[in-house]
């Protein structure tokens, strides 16, 4: 059999010692949190794709026809030759709405995500499809600073394209220091095209994150299952529930999973206590105002180059310029 053609060029995937520490240290603060990079096994990568194609997901479908609608107007502000960096390239599915509009004004694709085998099988098969472009991938924690290694081409510009309002998952002062990050990777005159869930009615929120069918749900609970089979626990999963709700004075939807009676587990050897109905905090999810979100990147030293909207301005894609 003829082995998979992959593209990895570096692989900065954090040491399953590190990621133990982070576990234990969320399961044993108050109120207890883990990080939502943990969602993201080949499980976890395979459920958000279910997610984005859910009829309350309205994110994925809303963005994507922000992109298609756009796409020749962004080809033309990028301009020629440049580079694309993708934070959280999942199934590339946004991406190749860009490249398809580039055509010939891309000369490379850097996809940077935590799960090493959705990497490889996504940018394999944009090697396939375009193969033309120069494709090296980073298996990374992109939530943690990501410096980029020295690539075998050139290229006149970077693009830092940020999908899916990711952004959303982190505290705003997280987020303005994943900005200030994302700035000083590209430098001056680079360009940020990015994501921004933006507010609106909270029946809308609340049914994106609690869909009927019940894959969020399971999104959710497979973090446990996942903490189960690499880090030693013992959690039964059927002890905890999904639980999302909008919180309007945090501006952000909550995710946690609550455990349903008092419990005791095991993981990496420690016991960690759950009294009835306490919760794990598993992700936020922030919505922005396109004036907040604009002072946030304008304090990461960035200026608003062009920003698109829906009809129903429930969604935002914007291009930054680094100054």
């Amino acid at each position: 059999m003829k082995a998979k053609r992959t593209s990895i060029l570096l692989d900065l995937h954090p040491a399953l010692t590190n990621i133990t520490g982070e576990v234990l240290q969320g399961l044993t603060a108050q109120p207890k949190k883990l990080p939502p990079k943990l969602f993201y096994d080949d499980r976890g990568s395979q459920l958000f794709e279910s997610i984005c194609d859910l009829p309350e997901y309205y994110l994925t479908r809303t963005e994507i026809g922000i992109l298609t609608s756009s796409a020749q107007e962004i080809a033309a502000l990028l301009g020629p030759e440049v580079l694309l960096i993708e934070y959280g390239s999942g199934n590339s599915r946004k991406i190749r709405i860009l490249l398809d509009a580039l055509k010939h004004q891309a000369v490379g694709y850097v996809p940077i995500d935590i799960s090493r085998e959705s990497l490889a099988d996504a940018a394999s098969l944009i090697l396939a499809d375009y193969p033309k472009l120069k494709v090296a991938a980073i298996c990374a924690d992109y939530t943690q600073s990501v410096a980029l290694p020295a690539l075998p081409f050139t290229y006149r510009k970077p693009v830092v394209f940020f999908p899916g309002s990711t952004i959303g998952n982190f505290q705003p002062h997280e987020a303005l220091a994943f900005l200030k990050s994302v700035a000083a990777l590209l430098q001056k005159d680079g360009l940020l095209l990015i994501g921004v869930d933006l507010k609106k009615d909270a029946r809308v929120l609340n049914a994106a994150y609690n869909d009927a069918q019940g894959v969020t749900a399971e999104f959710n609970l497979n973090l446990l299952r996942r903490l189960n089979r690499e880090f030693q626990a013992d959690f039964i999963v059927d002890n905890f529930r999904h639980l999302a709700f909008y919180n309007p004075h945090r501006n952000c939807i909550e995710m946690h999973l609550q455990s349903q009676f008092a419990q005791t587990v095991c993981i990496g050897g420690k016991k960690i206590t759950f009294s009835p109905w306490e919760t794990i905090h598993t992700e936020d999810s922030f919505k922005y105002s396109v004036d907040e979100f604009t002072q946030l990147a304008s304090q990461a030293g960035m200026v608003p180059e062009r920003i698109w909207t829906d009809p129903n301005e429930w969604f935002a894609v914007a291009l930054f310029q680094v100054q």
